[in-house]
C-alpha cells in the first residue's frame, strides 16, 4: 500500500488530464518469450518490481530485468488497474540471463533469498494480491525445480511459516510504464526506495550465497 499511495501521488498532475484515453491509446506492451540466441528467459514475482528488477540484475549471469505484469487475465494491463487488484495480475520482473554462467535452479534460490514466501498477498509494507509470491514455469523441467525447491525447503524447515509461493504458467509478460523500469537507478533518493528497497537489497546481499556449482 506504501508504494501505491506514493506512485498514485508521484503520478497524479502528470495523469490528471490524460487518463481517461491512456489505455485508449497505449501500445500493446506483451513482450517476447523468446529469448535472444544463447540466452534464456525466466520471470517470478516477489512483491515490488522496483526491489526485484534491482535485485536480479544485481547477479553475475543476469543481463538484464524487465519489470512487468503476469498471472491475470487483463490484456495490456495498466499499473492502476493492477493496483485495484481485480487484473490477476502480480507485479513480476522478467529476466534474461546466460544459462552457461547461472542456471535456472539458481535463480531460484535467488528468489527464495529476495523476499519472504511465507507472506499471502504480501511483501513487506505493500499489500494486495499484486504483491504475491510466484514462480512462473515455462516447461515441466522448470516446475519440476521449482516443486523440488518448494519441498526441499518445506523438509529442512527454512523458513518459520508455511511458503504460500504460487507455481503459475508463464502465458504472457506485459512491459511495466517506462517510470518503473530501472526506477531505484533513476531515483536513488526517493523515500520508498531509501526505506524499504535499499535495506531489503542489502539483506538479499547479506543472506545470498551463491552455489559453487550453478
Amino acid at each position: 500500500m506504501i508504494k501505491k499511495l506514493f506512485i498514485i501521488l508521484f503520478m497524479g498532475l502528470s495523469f490528471s488530464s490524460c487518463q481517461a484515453q491512456s489505455k485508449k491509446n497505449q501500445t500493446n506492451r506483451a513482450v517476447s518469450l523468446v529469448a535472444p540466441k544463447g540466452k534464456a528467459v525466466a520471470a517470478f514475482a516477489e512483491g515490488c518490481f522496483w526491489c526485484s528488477e534491482h535485485i536480479y540484475e544485481s547477479i553475475a549471469g543476469i543481463d538484464s530485468a524487465i519489470a512487468g505484469y503476469s498471472g491475470g487475465n487483463t490484456v495490456n494491463p495498466t499499473y492502476e488497474e493492477v493496483c485495484s487488484e481485480t487484473t490477476g495480475h502480480a507485479e513480476s520482473v522478467l529476466i534474461y540471463y546466460n544459462p552457461k554462467i547461472i542456471s535456472y535452479k539458481e535463480l531460484i534460490k535467488v528468489f527464495f533469498t529476495s523476499h519472504d514466501p511465507t507472506t499471502l498477498n504480501r511483501q513487506g509494507p505493500d499489500e494486495g494480491s499484486s504483491y504475491r509470491s510466484v514462480i512462473f514455469y515455462q516447461n515441466e523441467t522448470e516446475k519440476m525445480l521449482a516443486k523440488q525447491a518448494l519441498s526441499d525447503l518445506t523438509l529442512r524447515g527454512a523458513f518459520k511459516r508455511p511458503i504460500v509461493t504460487e507455481l503459475l504458467p508463464l502465458k504472457t509478460f506485459w512491459r511495466a510504464e517506462e517510470y518503473h523500469q530501472d526506477f531505484i537507478k533513476k531515483n536513488p533518493n526517493q523515500p520508498y526506495v531509501k526505506g524499504v528497497s535499499m535495506p531489503r537489497f542489502e539483506q538479499f546481499k547479506k543472506s545470498y550465497k551463491p552455489s559453487k556449482s550453478k
